[in-house]
């Protein structure tokens, strides 16, 4: 094994979504604001935007949750100019051993790349760098050998084709996504080796029988979806991390058997992203 594998292995390992969490990346809201309008949550908030002193405590919160859980939270440099920079889980994603960096498919977010390249060299990291074709984490889940992908405005099949090649020993399975869905963890979040979170309406039915061959799925409404219902956080020992405002889909939870970490992220969905959106995982266990 060369030096390079041997650092990916000691610095980089995310085998499933749920896997207790021993390492990720965020970046504080300190400058979050709805500008462009890229999302159907953003557009419906825009007069309203974003209170930061607000989005900065709960966001602390959140961290201080993490880290109460036994993850080393590690934080990107926060840039002015970067208003969706809290969003880190788009950047980059992990599969297994690999460190993958995302090309992103908006100039208001291609700047965020820049910053975790830097933390990523700076870290002697190793990653790849799939700059070709647009694909976004946002898109992509992993769960051992499976990886989900969701073809969105965000993410092409030519960078799915791609990735495909480069895990030869993965099953990649393209999710084509209703049009005004932006990431796949919109309506899509694997809980537990037996467990999803799935919006129904997201998916062809071809597609969403196909998610059902793979787990017992807990359906999102239509206002738990707005309110990012499936963009919930598995930190680990079936443990949670979801909106306090989903009262009923969080009991829905429990009742599987899962622990649920409430938090309030108001201020923050208001852009269109939750806890996962939040969060970009580095280890699990």
């Amino acid at each position: 094994m060369s030096l390079s594998k041997k650092a990916v292995r000691e610095e980089v390992y995310c085998p499933t979504e749920y896997g207790r969490l021993k390492k990720v990346l965020v970046v504080s809201p300190q400058n979050m604001k709805i500008t462009q309008v890229i999302n159907e949550t953003q557009k419906h908030f825009l007069k309203e935007n974003i209170n930061i002193d607000k989005a900065i405590g709960q966001h602390e919160e959140f961290v201080r949750i993490l880290e109460e859980h036994g993850a080393e939270v590690n934080h990107l440099e926060s840039k002015k100019e970067f208003n969706e920079q809290v969003f880190t889980r788009d950047i980059g994603f992990c599969i297994g051993n690999e460190f993958f960096v995302s090309s992103m498919n908006t100039n208001l977010r291609e700047g965020e790349v820049k910053v975790l390249l830097q933390w990523l060299e700076a870290n002697k990291i190793p990653h790849t760098h799939l700059a070709a074709h647009s694909i976004e984490g946002g898109d992509v889940l992993v769960d051992g050998k499976h990886v989900w992908v969701g073809v969105s405005g965000r993410t092409n099949r030519l960078a799915i084709q791609a990735l495909k090649k480069m895990l030869p020993d993965h099953t990649v399975h393209a999710l084509p996504l209703r049009s005004d869905i932006l990431h796949l963890d919109c309506v899509f979040t694997i809980i537990s080796e037996e467990a999803a979170l799935v919006y129904p309406p997201a998916f062809s039915k071809k597609d969403l029988e196909k998610i059902q061959k793979h787990y017992n799925i807990i359906e999102v409404s239509d206002r738990e979806q707005f309110q990012m219902g499936p963009n919930v956080l598995a930190i680990g020992d079936k443990k949670i991390i979801s909106l306090s405002q989903n009262k009923q889909l969080n009991e829905r939870i429990r009742e599987k058997g899962f622990t649920v970490i409430e938090t309030d992220f108001s201020e923050i969905i208001k852009s269109g992203g939750s806890f996962r959106c939040c969060s970009l995982p580095v280890i699990r266990e």
